[in-house]
């Protein structure tokens, strides 16, 4: 579904890959990391780390813009030097020389911060998808912004070398394929100071759960078990992917168009059956993405061809196309969570059988006519609502095998030993990251605050540098469904987020005011930029400038009302809007039931209070996961972050009993 985002390639051989395997090379060549080739960025002001593999013993001479540094490759074959600190600038070349070998050349290397850019789809998600995209890739010329795609991969183990991957700059050519977030980011910091280069390792996968982006030591796991849970889910991969094989073997071809597989007569023996709603991985489909049809035949008298009928199918998961008796009535593109109803006129409906013709179009993950039973309807006019659950006809169209197994990015250490170990001791100006999503469930959201300081202060550790910036974004409002009247996860997730500000050289970009409710991918990047932009120039560069919303300090309570005082980096409080009175504010009594509340902005401070509230023990703010309502901000326009406190402790509630089921 569209939460992964991969690129979607037409008729590509049914391939199954995940794990890692290292490079074919010829028996103690010379080899460099992926991250040492053409069009490099390596970081100014550090030293900077340089290795590799060559025959054992051997000795390697390594030659960067007039500097040269050796060592001799250790009995089995690892080599590290350390080049001098180094300003900007650049294109230079990288030399590495083995004694009596060959010599590997790195050309066009620029000098300049390199960031990592890690997570899950909305990190993942490309200039491309984008708000603006067009437009945006039409302007992308800078040569000075790079970008390194570390290919979706895991393994087992911690991996030395990367699956593969190459740097490119940005242009008209190429820049819709990059990170969206990353580079806007990587933009923002080159308005800033055009004379820096900024490269971008996107190291992302839709979907991924926190844990898989961490070591078994971050996690406190044992390293074996993590290993063979890997290796299961790795063998269940390849049988899914025979058995999905084996159904779609007979299915070569693709209809010669779609109007074809749409008519109303078309022979269905060779269809199988399939249920609906359901996606068509979890029936026997595992790992196929791309364009499959389904049909199903319902009759009609003759009075209920009078009038125009409603069709409703459902959540297709992504895109689709539909037909009724061979004419088109309705279709969405990647909308994966959007109920479809679709109006069909009268001229198209027929007395007796009548078809409708489903064409999905997969772009990963999942896939087909999901939702709930509720949501697959026909009403005829003026007549009752008659289901279409149940068994419908499929065969697919034009699909490939994803080339890994989509759950694999949920198991513990996967995605870190292959993508982000590799990456090792490259060095780095800072990291950005975009995750939560996939953790935003009960139960997980408040483990997420002690996993995400793990994860960080375990990523800073392994780059042997306590004080890396980091800085990431607040999960943005969108309509999860999974708020209940006690609880909202990804309200939880974000205050989790927020607690990690207590380690230093962090900071947040807050997105929460510009999600979209029905899509979990809003394509307002540009922003997102810019946010973490700001971020990174007061952690990163020194800058003192407003670069957050406010922040909740602390909240005093009396028998009426609440007041709460902000951190506000030498801004002011706002409303969105204009006037004093802001929303999305909440109080609770005794009985822990939260009522809306009224708020006003009292200098410095927001005063809360509630009718319905005598004496208030507990407030929130913003406290669900599409809290359109909520709209404090600074004079900046920097939203403010959810938050909640209660009467005896204003500051991050322990768990409760609720947030452990």
């Amino acid at each position: 579904m569209n939460r992964e985002l991969p690129v979607f390639i037409r008729s590509l051989p049914l391939v199954l890959a995940g794990w890692v395997f290292a490079p074919l090379i010829p028996a103690h060549a010379t080899e460099l990391p992926l991250l040492f080739s053409d069009g490099a960025v390596l970081q100014r002001d550090q030293p900077l780390p340089v290795w590799g593999w060559a025959k054992p013993g051997s000795q390697i001479t390594v030659t960067f813009d007039g500097g040269t540094a050796k060592t001799h490759a250790s009995s089995s074959g690892e080599w590290r030097v350390e080049l001098p600190v180094h300003a900007a600038g650049g294109p230079y070349e990288l030399s590495v020389a083995e004694r009596g070998g060959e010599t590997l050349r790195v050309r066009d290397v620029l000098v300049g911060d390199v960031w990592l850019a890690s997570g899950q789809s909305n990190m993942e998600f490309p200039v491309a998808k984008a708000q603006n995209a067009r437009a945006e890739i039409a302007r992308a010329g800078d040569a000075g912004i790079r970008h390194f795609k570390v290919p979706r991969s895991w393994s087992d183990k911690p991996e030395p070398r990367l699956a593969g991957g190459y740097w490119r700059a940005a242009s008209p050519g190429n820049a819709g394929d990059f990170s969206a977030v990353g580079y806007f980011f990587a933009r923002e910091l080159r308005t800033r100071d055009s004379r820096v280069p900024i490269g971008i390792v996107d190291s992302t996968w839709g979907g991924s759960a926190i844990e898989a982006w961490m070591s078994a030591g971050m996690l406190g796991a044992d390293a074996t078990v993590a290993a063979e849970k890997i290796r299961a889910k790795g063998a269940a991969a390849a049988q899914a992917a025979t058995q999905t094989r084996a159904r779609i073997a007979a299915w070569n071809t693709a209809p010669p168009s779609p109007e074809a597989w749409a008519a109303a007569a078309l022979e269905e023996s060779g269809w199988a059956g399939i249920s609906v709603p359901a996606q068509w991985e979890t029936q026997g489909y595992a790992g196929m993405d791309g364009v499959a049809w389904y049909r199903k035949s319902f009759e009609l008298s003759a009075p209920e061809t009078k009038g125009e009928l409603t069709l409703g199918l459902g959540q297709i998961d992504d895109s689709d196309r539909v037909w009724v008796n061979g004419q088109p009535v309705g279709g969405m593109d990647a909308s994966w969570n959007v109920p479809r109803v679709y109006r069909v006129p009268a001229a198209a409906l027929r007395v007796g059988r009548n078809t409708i013709a489903v064409q999905v179009t997969d772009l990963g993950a999942g896939g087909g006519m999901a939702g709930s039973a509720e949501q697959l309807y026909l009403r005829a006019a003026g007549g009752p609502l008659r289901s279409l659950a149940g068994e419908w006809k499929f065969r697919t169209a034009d699909v490939r095998l994803s080339s890994t197994q989509d759950d694999i990015n949920q198991v513990d250490t996967a995605l870190y030993n292959a993508m982000i170990r590799p990456l090792q001791p490259y060095a780095l100006r800072g990291t950005i990251w975009y995750q939560g999503e996939a953790n935003a469930y009960p139960g997980a959201a408040f483990r997420y605050r002690d996993l995400f300081a793990s994860m960080i202060r375990g990523w800073r550790a392994d780059w042997s540098a306590p004080q890396l910036p980091f800085l990431w974004v607040q999960l943005a409002g969108f309509h999860s469904g999974g708020d209940t009247a006690g609880e909202s996860p990804w309200a939880v997730l974000r205050e989790s987020q927020s607690a990690a500000l207590a380690l230093p050289a962090t900071a947040q970009a807050l997105a929460i005011d510009i999600g979209e409710s029905n899509d979990i991918h809003p394509r307002n990047k540009q922003e997102v930029g810019r946010r973490l932009a700001l971020a990174a120039r007061a952690v990163a560069y020194g800058e003192s400038l407003v670069h957050s919303g406010p922040v909740f300090r602390a909240a005093t309570f009396d028998d009426t009302k609440a007041r709460i005082t902000f951190d506000l980096q030498h801004s002011a409080l706002a409303v969105r809007g204009g006037g004093r009175a802001v929303h999305g504010f909440e109080l609770s009594g005794a009985d822990g039931h939260f009522h809306p509340a009224q708020a006003l902005i009292d200098g410095g401070a927001v005063v809360v209070s509630s009718e319905a509230v005598v004496q208030p023990q507990a407030l929130r703010y913003a406290w669900n996961d599409d809290p359109k309502q909520a709209d404090l901000i600074n004079r900046d326009g920097l939203p403010a972050s959810p938050f909640r406190a209660e009467r005896t402790r204003a500051t991050l509630p322990q768990q409760t009993k609720q947030e452990t089921r």
